[in-house]
């Protein structure tokens, strides 16, 4: 049991029977006869839906430890994703609805750690950004009102997204998974 006040970003709790991970948390102190409030934002860990909660600063809530397995990405069919622990070659497959915009970017045989809880997978840490290969590019487009000009690209994954006139198809970037968006000209790993 945690205070609501103490609510960290990463956290996994339970609300009303179901599992939710802890997006964001802001503690807002109270003045006067008003007590502190805890905004949360809150991801359900069951069907991936997204909400917001606040809680009282003095209200105790149920946390869950999650545990956390190394295991290999396999493939993807339809809405699920298949991974195998490499020790005893147990596959479990992850709801796509949970790895969210991630999926587009694992690739075959790259290790992520796992999230179970009560046995049953939940999710999947992704890493904060990968580098992506551009397949092919558009000519730029400046748009009224805006100083920057930006171009669209189709990386060798299928995404497309909006990068700088200076990426060309064949080169290396680097991705935000989260948002899915260009963040720099990624280096050539020399083999």
């Amino acid at each position: 049991m945690l205070a609501a006040s103490q609510l960290r970003g990463g956290m996994a709790l339970r609300l009303s029977g179901e599992v939710y991970r802890v997006l964001d948390a802001q503690f807002h102190g109270g003045g006067g006869k008003m007590g502190g409030v805890t905004h949360a934002q809150l991801k359900n860990l069951r069907t991936g839906t997204q909400r917001e909660w606040r809680f009282r600063a003095d209200e105790t809530i149920e946390t869950i430890e999650l545990e956390r397995r190394a295991m290999q990405f396999l493939y993807t069919e339809g809405d699920t994703s298949t991974f195998m622990d490499p020790q005893s070659f147990e596959q479990v497959g992850v709801e796509n609805a949970l790895l969210g915009k991630g999926v587009v970017f694992l690739t075959p045989d790259t290790t992520l750690a796992v999230e179970f809880c009560e046995g049953r997978p939940v999710g999947v840490n992704l890493p904060e950004h990968v580098d992506a290969r551009v397949a092919e590019t558009t000519a730029p487009a400046h748009t009224q009102g805006s100083e920057n000009v930006w171009k669209e690209a189709r990386l060798e994954n299928g995404l497309t997204l909006l990068v700088p006139p200076f990426i060309g198809p064949g080169e290396l970037i680097r991705v935000s998974v989260e948002n899915a968006t260009y963040i720099e000209r990624a280096k050539e790993r020399r083999k």
